[in-house]
């Protein structure tokens, strides 16, 4: 038998965890009678800060700002499932603003590659982003079609943890990881059609 492609780079399982580990931030959030769309606007409102630091060249800064507004995205579906404030607005709105969230942060990144002239990083970041947007767009269209995709070894999380470690580490390795998006992030994509085609496929074989 062939080896599958593996679904997740971040099993289910460790995203449970860290979800049951945030459990008591949502719980505050909850006492405050806070809305999970204002988690989702802040998160906005910092990756676009961490998008201007990057351009900057404050590449530390730039991370862990970008890892800040990931916890407030990770954030706002927790609360909203917690306290019974889940509606499809909702759920539109935080997938809108988390495409937006990660324009900002690959828009200061291609303007910090630009402005030392490293042209081939700079188009890299245009690839990583055409690609992050289309693992995106596959499965929300997959969801219109009502089937499921959640498949993928370079999801959001990943993209977003590959980012901030490479401009915590160096230049170099923000390159490396701006990259390594561009290629896997892509394949992702693939693979979500390709999973949606055998999804199909076996539903046609079943009837």
């Amino acid at each position: 038998m062939k080896k599958s492609m593996p679904n997740k780079l971040i099993s289910d399982s460790w995203k449970a965890k860290y979800h049951q580990a945030t459990l008591p931030v949502v719980r505050f959030f909850l006492k405050l009678n806070v809305h999970p769309n204002v988690l989702t606007t802040l998160g906005l409102l910092i990756s676009a800060a961490a998008g201007a630091c990057m351009a900057a060249g404050r590449l530390k800064g730039a991370s862990i700002l970008f890892l800040l507004a990931g916890l407030f995205d990770s954030l706002d579906g927790n609360l909203a499932r917690t306290g019974g404030k889940t509606s499809r607005f909702g759920a539109l709105f935080d997938s809108t603003l988390d495409r937006y969230a990660e324009i900002f942060y690959f828009l200061g990144t291609a303007w910090y590659f630009a402005d030392r002239r490293w042209m081939a990083a700079t188009a890299a970041v245009f690839i990583a982003l055409a690609g992050s947007m289309m693992v995106s767009y596959v499965r929300a269209r997959a969801e219109g079609l009502n089937l499921e995709c959640k498949v993928g070894f370079l999801q959001r999380t990943e993209r977003m943890i590959l980012l901030s470690a490479g401009g915590l580490i160096s230049p170099g390795a923000l390159v490396a990881a701006v990259w390594i998006i561009a290629v896997f992030s892509n394949i992702t994509a693939v693979h979500r059609i390709v999973h949606v085609w055998r999804t199909e496929r076996k539903a046609g074989s079943e009837t």
